[in-house]
């Protein structure tokens, strides 16, 4: 057999090649069956090989699957706009600038930040403030916004040094608090760095409103948003919300921050939009961010060949005409209640397994030496690799995720599977990963 010249995740390892998928599962040319337990990389929403997006795939490519931005619109593309508007509500309308992945989204979202202001004649504004625990992307601007530390260490040279802000992380307060005696010192951590920088030089902060594959699962306390978008208001700073992951009904809401009642400036979409039947994430911005610009130069300045394509745009439109026709999200909530359930009793009987968090079908699980000390196990011993290599062995497929101080020197997994999932299959998704932790324990 000729060796493969496909770039891997990693190039010394043999994966297993998926010949199709159904449902809830994948499988590979040997037969085997896996549990998508993940939803790959939280993305699947809406499990594999649905018969009604496949159609709607099939009509879009009969009729026109590409045309470029600047000579053409569409009426995908128009109206997918118009339905997302529709669903995240509120009093200000959101415009969509459609791109092809989480990354290009939260490019297009820092562009527009420090657009809106430049538009306003100011040129100062122009730092975008993120969490020392995040993770918005791999291209260099949203790289620049990440507190992933791993994936960060390799480019430090290229990037901005710009996540300053405490992460919520209730489980290793970094101020060593217990909520609500702490009175919100993370959230509070915003306004102690806009002082230090000073509020006329910065444009936005970004937060993912649930942080995934930097910390596990990482869910606010009661309070934390509420107080972050008082904060912003009072500086006059933009709030950018990194909804790829949690967007369109991962949480059991429409959008991750719908749980605190909230709304953003300006919105990133990504991996849920289109359940990953095809590229394409989004941008939204909303009116109070667009009005400068639609009155000054009336052109953002970003781009993609295949931004808006009537393609993409028709499966994203009939996903999101699936979950909500199929009342998705509710089955979201009630199953994801279940598989939490489920998981901290598994954890409460485990002596690995020191927290259990999430919201919906959006669950971490990080895994610590002692309970009750919280120490984690030592990078050597690679327990979040084990975890996911073994479970796969298993069947079931689980997402590697960081946790610990400041996001490093800890395990964690992420427990998402598709939205379609039943409580007969979440039993069989818990039984799993209980005899995979059992292999490590």
């Amino acid at each position: 057999m000729a060796r493969s010249l496909l770039i891997k995740p990693m190039m010394n390892e043999q994966y297993p090649t998926v010949t199709h998928g159904d449902g809830i599962y994948l499988f590979d040319k040997t037969g085997k069956k896996y549990m998508d337990g993940c939803s790959g990389a939280v993305t699947a929403s809406i499990g594999h090989a649905n018969k009604e997006i496949i159609e709607a795939m099939h009509d879009q490519a009969k009729k026109v699957s590409f045309v470029y931005r600047s000579q053409f619109t569409s009426e995908p593309a128009e109206q997918l706009a118009i339905k997302l508007n529709e669903l995240i509500g509120g009093a200000s309308d959101y415009w969509s600038f459609f791109v092809n992945s989480g990354s290009e989204a939260i490019e297009t979202a820092l562009k527009i930040a420090i657009q809106h202001w430049q538009e306003q004649g100011n040129y100062r504004k122009n730092i975008i403030l993120s969490r020392r625990i995040s993770y918005h992307g791999i291209t260099i601007g949203a790289l620049s916004l990440s507190g992933h530390v791993k994936r960060r260490e390799r480019f430090v040279p290229l990037l901005e040094d710009w996540p300053l802000v405490a992460p919520p992380y209730c489980y290793r307060c970094p101020f060593r608090q217990k909520h609500p005696d702490c009175q919100l010192f993370c959230a509070n951590d915003l306004e102690t760095v806009i002082e230090r920088i000073g509020d006329n030089q910065v444009a936005a902060f970004i937060a993912e409103p649930i942080v995934g594959a930097a910390g596990g699962v990482i869910v606010p306390p009661p309070g934390y948003y509420e107080r972050i978008r008082e904060i912003c208001d009072r500086f006059n700073i933009l709030f950018i919300a990194d909804e790829v992951m949690t967007g369109l009904g991962r949480t059991g809401e429409i959008l991750g921050l719908d749980h605190w009642g909230v709304k953003a400036d300006i919105i990133a979409l990504g991996k849920g939009l289109s359940a990953g039947y095809t590229p394409i994430a989004a941008a939204l911005a909303s009116e109070k961010v667009m009005e400068p610009i639609l009155n000054g130069s009336n052109s953002i300045m970003s781009g993609h060949t295949l931004s808006a394509n009537p393609q993409s745009a028709a499966v994203a439109f009939a996903v999101v005409h699936f979950i909500e026709k199929n009342r998705l999200i509710e089955k979201v909530r009630e199953n994801g209640a279940y598989l939490m359930q489920k998981l901290q009793a598994l954890a409460a009987k485990n002596s690995t397994i020191g927290d259990v968090r999430g919201k919906g079908l959006m669950i971490g699980l990080e895994f610590v030496a002692d309970k009750k000390t919280k120490q984690p196990f030592p990078p050597e011993a690679s327990i979040t690799k084990k975890i996911v290599d073994i479970a796969r062995d298993k069947g079931l497929l689980v997402y590697p995720a960081q946790a610990g101080k400041e996001g490093v020197q800890g395990d964690a997994i992420i427990i998402a599977p598709p939205f379609i999932i039943t409580k007969q299959e979440i039993d069989v998704l818990v039984d799993l990963l209980e005899e995979t932790i059992g292999l490590i324990s």
